[in-house]
């Protein structure tokens, strides 16, 4: 799909060369002209791929393509574009507002755009392209459009059966792990498009940093224009949740400060666009403390929450002392080696995983086990880090490992288990790294969890999913049971940066075995996750629940250092007033229920997950999002009532919308794997899709046309026009000229080439 996406920006541009806008509607600054060695280094899906927020207006018909405002002489121009040619629309301004809480950002961002390039008469659809940042989640739209108001909900599934055959993949869906796609229906040409996009992302954690990434490049293609007064703004607002002062560490663009409180910033930018930014947004900001600190936030629900337990969040942050002590390791890494694996996944693990070995010590254990149908171990034993044996790996890389046959999971976690063990000041880590989905998933989380309770000190089993084919929330579920980390890659080329940083965040533990004192005092207490993790040196430790009655004024946090000295301290209680702590902590309770549903096959759970996910906005497996058409008043029968709409910015909107028109789009979840895809080693990110009627036509002439001119369209034949008449040779001799016309004879002389 992106490639696809990319092409049709490329033909769009090439329309664009029909358009002119007359001097005041030219932009400030004329594009650069595209590179020779700019085109040979980057692929047409990197140049064209949206790098910030943009609208762009969908041709079908060429034709259409013309200036609104003085109409110019167009050469007609034939045929249809399909899939339809992208033309990027004319910004007006671009407005960014960030929230930032703990390690998750809430993002918004308000823009206006033209339909500067199709014919007043006309219209258009309008797709809307929404690059997010790390772990982004699309919360909602707002739309102001010629042809009506639209706005996003969420919906329950069962819901949306009516619905089915409208479901469309360019209604709106991701175009790739971090694009987000929606269609905005006949938007006429010359009127302007006001857009509002809501989505949430996480913070990075580097070196004691919480650092905000924010697609932001516009392309040259997209310049402001010169009628027109164009501003771009962006305002972030910080609040750490801590009691120690925040400051701003690093950023991109040039910012003001507005304020500065204990544990809170808040900084604002604002230009007048002679150029949009040609870079992306970054900021990144300290809590002041050294040492391991935290917190504990409480907060009472508010009044719609279904759920109406009592809030809280504990968290540790490792600081970034320069003496940190590591917990020493015995890792095992498992690694799917199966036919998808081939290629840049298989490469790009070995890349990440020899890059995690690097930074053991010569006191660390690891073992390398590849699996398909079969397992292939490095060693029958745990080998010390050292250079030699770190060599060898590299070499038995290189040379034994090839990616080819099935998937077979349950064999080599039970060989891991088997040959992990732990020691005193050691801790054993399992790292499973696949692509695929396998039909004994369950029975295998049950495995793991029989195996750590009969563990008095179970090893951390942690997991990383490549692509979409495989079960993600499987994974999930087994690094809960195995108090492990979690993470993933959609595509082939973030595998190895990803990957890297995975194994590394995993295996850096600091502080281990920790326990909350005094939890059990509150009633109906449930955690998010249900075990607490280890808190590594290069993420801090968060943790969510619900409770009952009133826990005490701190709670007391004991854990073991890596030379085995204790830990304690005591998280005081602090009320949340100015923090959603229901919207913070949402996607993790989701993903953590969501793996439970499908553990337990529990239907309730199942309900919970989707009560929670129109409740906080945040999408899930069991709701869908759809864009409704708002009308004011009844209009008729004909109008789909949906209830329980959450009125977002708009005052006046009624609890109850009516809609005209309802445009459902693709699931905005991960699903639970393919074992369909995984049984035919399909890639990471191929999109396999059935041949239409068109397709199947043009196959079947195809095949007919092959049948006939091998009968006839052969040396012999054609030596046999000698035996004729004159006149049927002249009369052959014009109609073969005619259809050179059409080029029927290129076809012809490839054919008979061999003849």
């Amino acid at each position: 799909m992106a490639d696809e996406f990319a092409k049709s920006v490329d033909l769009g541009l090439k329309l664009t060369k029909r358009l002119y806008c007359g001097k005041e509607f030219e932009p400030c600054t004329k594009p650069p002209k595209r590179q020779l060695s700019m085109d040979k280094s980057l692929s047409s899906q990197e140049t064209y791929l949206p790098t910030a927020p943009m609208v762009y207006a969908a041709i079908s018909n060429p034709g259409i393509v013309d200036n609104p405002d003085v109409r110019s002489y167009q050469p007609y121009v034939h045929g249809k574009c399909k899939p339809p040619a992208l033309i990027p629309l004319h910004m007006y301004g671009v407005n960014v507002e960030v929230e930032c809480y703990m390690d998750v950002a809430f993002v918004t961002v308000s823009g206006r755009w033209r339909v500067h390039c199709v014919d007043g008469a006309k219209s258009c659809d309008c797709r809307l392209a929404i690059p997010m940042g790390e772990q982004g989640s699309v919360l909602g739209f707002d739309v102001e459009a010629s042809s009506g108001s639209y706005l996003s909900q969420l919906v329950k599934v069962e819901d949306t059966t009516e619905l089915s055959g409208l479901i469309k993949a360019e209604n709106g869906g991701f175009l790739n792990p971090n694009i987000f796609i929606l269609k905005i229906p006949k938007v006429d040409g010359g009127s302007t498009l006001s857009v509002k996009a809501r989505w949430s992302q996480k913070l990075t954690y580097r070196e004691g940093q919480l650092c905000l990434s924010l697609p932001f490049r516009f392309p040259s293609y997209v310049t402001p224009l010169r009628k027109f007064m164009s501003k771009e703004t962006i305002i972030v607002n910080v609040n750490s949740c801590t009691r120690t002062e925040a400051l701003c560490s690093s950023v991109t663009h040039p910012l003001k400060e507005l304020s500065h409180g204990v544990g809170k910033l808040c900084f604002s930018y604002e230009s007048k666009a002679d150029t949009w930014s040609k870079t992306d947004f970054e900021f990144s900001y300290r809590v002041s403390s050294k040492d391991i600190h935290g917190g504990m936030l409480v907060q009472t629900p508010p009044s719609n929450d279904l759920d109406q337990r009592e809030i809280f969040t504990f968290y540790l942050f490792p600081g970034y002392p320069q003496d940190c002590l590591v917990f020493r390791k015995r890792a095992v890494f498992l690694i799917d080696i199966s036919g998808s694996m081939a290629g840049a996944p298989l490469e790009n693990v070995k890349q990440a995983v020899l890059g995690a070995l690097s930074n053991f010590s010569q006191n660390d254990y690891f073992n390398i086990i590849a699996f398909n149908r079969e397992i292939y171990m490095f060693s029958s034993s745990m080998e010390l880090a050292t250079q030699e044996a770190l060599e060898r790996a590299s070499e038995w890389f290189s040379c034994k490992l090839v990616a080819e046959g099935d998937t077979n999971i349950m064999l080599p976690m039970k060989q891991a288990l088997e040959m992990v063990s732990h020691e005193d000041n050691s801790i054993s880590f399992v790292f499973l790294v696949t692509d695929g989905a396998v039909e004994n998933e369950i029975d295998i989380c049950n495995m793991v969890k029989d195996s750590c309770m009969k563990r008095s000190s179970s090893p951390r089993i942690s997991t990383f999913g490549i692509g979409s084919y495989c079960n993600h929330y499987f994974l999930q579920m087994l690094a809960q049971l195995g108090r492990g980390q979690y993470d993933s890659a959609y595509d082939a080329d973030s595998v190895a940066l990803r990957l890297q940083r995975f194994l590394t965040v995993s295996s850096s533990v600091i502080l281990s075995n920790i326990e909350v004192d005094c939890l059990d005092q509150a009633e109906s207490l449930t955690l998010y996750p249900a075990s607490i993790q280890d808190l590594s040196y290069e993420c801090p430790l968060i943790a969510s629940g619900r409770y009952k009655g009133k826990l005490p004024e701190s709670l007391e946090i004991r854990a073991t250092f890596a030379d085995t000295s204790s830990f304690t301290t005591n998280l005081k209680k602090q009320v949340a007033k100015d923090i959603p702590l229901d919207k913070v902590n949402a996607q993790t309770q989701i993903n953590v229920l969501t793996a439970l549903a499908w553990f337990t096959g529990s239907k309730e759970v199942e309900k919970q997950v989707a009560e929670l996910s129109m409740q906080t906005g945040f999408p899930s497996e069991y709701t869908r999002m759809i864009l409704a058409r708002l009308e004011s008043g009844d209009q008729g029968s004909d109008f789909i009532t949906i209830q329980g709409k959450e009125a977002y910015d708009k005052q006046n909107l009624p609890q109850m919308v009516r809609c005209k028109k309802l445009l459902p789009l693709q699931s905005l979840g991960i699903g639970f794997g393919d074992l369909k895809k995984t049984a035919q080693n399909l890639p990471p990110g191929v999109t396999v899709k059935d041949p239409d009627a068109t397709d199947k036509i043009v196959r079947a002439a195809t095949g007919c046309c092959h049948q006939f001119l091998d009968r006839f369209c052969c040396m012999c034949f054609i030596q046999a026009l000698s035996a004729v008449s004159d006149r049927f040779v002249i009369t052959l001799s014009q109609i073969v000229a005619a259809l050179s016309c059409c080029e029927c004879l290129e076809c012809c002389y490839d054919l008979c080439d061999n003849c």
